[in-house]
């Protein structure tokens, strides 16, 4: 369920973010630019995801 929502999120904040980048250069909105930047970045997420360790990290003593 949790890569349903990251891609769901990230696919219409990419979205949201091509329109308004484009609309404030002046260029026009490309949904499959859009659309393969957004499941390009949504695969990194899930690639730094895996890569972080989940295991807490033991304390070590300060001396």
């Amino acid at each position: 369920m949790r890569f349903l929502w990251t891609f769901f999120w990230g696919f219409l904040l990419i979205h949201m973010a091509s329109y308004v980048v484009n609309s404030m250069t002046g260029g026009h909105y490309d949904f499959m630019v859009a659309s393969t930047v957004a499941v390009i970045a949504i695969v990194v997420i899930f690639l730094i995801a895996e890569v972080i360790p989940n295991e807490p990290v033991a304390k070590h003593d300060q001396h």
